[in-house]
């Protein structure tokens, strides 16, 4: 089942409340995981796994470093499950 960008970015918001306690309504498209949501590495690879679990796609480990902003996630997310 492919998810739309929306359904994509309400996933990923939960997964990063559910990680880091932040609001889910803070976890914007335009927000950077460092800058803005101060996400560490180590929590970012359990997003990026919690991610790829529930929305049945891959992520490579090289990739991750390429992800800085939500955004970049969903679209990323997005392209994966279209592949």
């Amino acid at each position: 089942m492919a998810f739309s960008e929306q359904e994509i970015l309400a996933g990923l918001a939960e997964i990063v409340s559910e990680e880091t306690g932040l609001p889910t309504d803070s976890v914007l498209p335009e927000k950077s995981f460092t800058d803005d949501l101060d996400i560490d590495s180590l929590s970012m690879m359990t997003i990026v796994t919690l991610a790829e679990e529930k929305f049945g796609v891959r992520i490579p480990d090289d990739e991750v470093k390429n992800l800085s902003s939500v955004a970049d996630v969903v679209k990323f997310i997005a392209g994966a499950q279209a592949a």
